[in-house]
C-alpha cells in the first residue's frame, strides 16, 4: 500500500518515537499532522510542532503543526475539524503522546497521576473517539497505539510503579475493545518495544546516557508501524505487535542495524 496523499495523525509528534513514525510515512508522501503542545524549544527534549512539520515536509511529506493539548476535549476537536479542512479526511491515527512518572503511591502526587490518566488513557480515547467518523470513510483506516501487551499485565509490572502501570495499559485497553467494536472496519493494533528506545525520555527519565547506549533507536519503531500500517485494516485488529517480531515477519533478520551502538548488550523496555 502506498502512503503517498494519506493523512495521518500523529500526538505528540514532535520528537521521539511519534517524529520518527512521521518521518518514515511522510518520505512516502504523507500528509503528517503533529498535534501537540510544543510551540517553544526545551531544553532538555528539543523540537516543536514547527520544526517537525519542517522535518516532515523535507523528505516529500506534507507538514501540519497543530497546538494542542490532548487532554482538551476542544482543543482535539479542532485539531481533527483542521486536519480534515486542510487535508480532507484523516487515513490513519497513531496515539503516541504519553507521560511517565515512575513514582511508587508514596511519592506520586495525585496531579501527576492525573497527568498520565489524561494524557494516556483518556487522551489515546478521546484521538480515537475524534477520529473514528473520518476514518471509517478512508480506504483502509488503521488506529495505532504505542502501548504494551496485556499479556504483561503482572504484579512486576505494576508494583512500584502503578500509577504509571495503570494509565499505560489504559491505552492497551482501549486497543482491546474499540478492536472488537470496529471489528473488520478499522485495524486498532499496538505496538510495542522489545528494547528501550533512545528518547529523551530514557535521557531524562529512565537512568541517561548508559540506558540510551543500550537501547534502540527509534527507526525500528517507525519500521515496524510502517509495515503494520501497510497491511488489510478488515483483517489485522486486535493485535499487540512487538516490534522485532513485524520486522522478522517481513524478512527482516538484521536489527543490529538498530541499535543506538551495535554489540553492546541491549536493556529491555518495561513490560517486556
Amino acid at each position: 500500500m502506498s502512503f503517498k496523499n494519506k493523512t495521518v495523525f500523529i500526538s505528540g509528534a514532535t520528537r521521539g518515537i511519534g517524529h520518527a513514525i512521521g518521518m518514515k510515512l511522510a518520505a512516502e508522501g504523507a500528509n503528517i499532522v503533529i498535534a501537540a503542545k510544543s510551540t517553544e524549544v526545551h531544553p532538555k527534549l528539543g523540537g516543536t510542532i514547527f520544526s517537525a512539520a519542517e522535518d516532515m515536509n523535507k523528505v516529500g511529506g506534507k507538514g501540519l503543526a497543530i497546538k494542542c493539548d490532548i487532554r482538551n476535549d476542544d482543543e482535539v476537536a479542532a485539531a481533527v475539524q483542521q486536519t480534515v479542512d486542510t487535508f480532507g479526511g484523516i487515513d490513519i491515527l497513531i496515539n503516541n503522546a504519553s507521560a511517565i512518572n515512575l513514582s511508587p503511591i508514596d511519592h506520586l502526587d495525585m496531579k501527576r497521576y492525573d497527568l498520565m490518566q489524561d494524557i494516556n488513557t483518556r487522551g489515546t480515547f478521546l484521538c480515537s473517539k475524534m477520529c473514528l467518523p473520518h476514518l471509517l470513510k478512508s480506504e483502509n483506516p488503521h488506529i495505532l497505539m504505542l502501548s504494551p501487551p496485556l499479556t504483561s499485565i503482572t504484579e512486576r509490572w505494576f508494583a512500584g510503579h502503578t500509577g504509571y502501570s495503570i494509565a499505560k495499559f489504559g491505552m492497551s485497553l482501549v486497543v482491546l475493545g474499540l478492536a472488537g467494536e470496529y471489528k473488520g472496519k478499522v485495524g486498532i493494533n499496538a505496538l510495542w518495544p522489545r528494547t528501550t528506545i533512545a528518547t529523551a525520555a530514557v535521557m531524562n527519565l529512565l537512568g541517561g546516557e548508559s540506558v540510551a547506549n543500550s537501547s534502540r533507536k527509534p527507526a525500528i519503531i517507525a519500521d515496524a508501524a510502517y509495515y503494520i500500517l501497510q497491511r488489510d485494516a478488515k483483517t489485522t485488529s486486535g493485535n499487540f505487535f512487538m516490534d522485532d517480531e513485524v520486522l522478522l515477519s517481513e524478512g527482516i533478520t538484521n536489527l543490529d542495524q538498530y541499535a543506538v551502538k551495535p554489540g553492546t548488550e541491549l536493556t529491555p523496555d518495561f513490560f517486556v
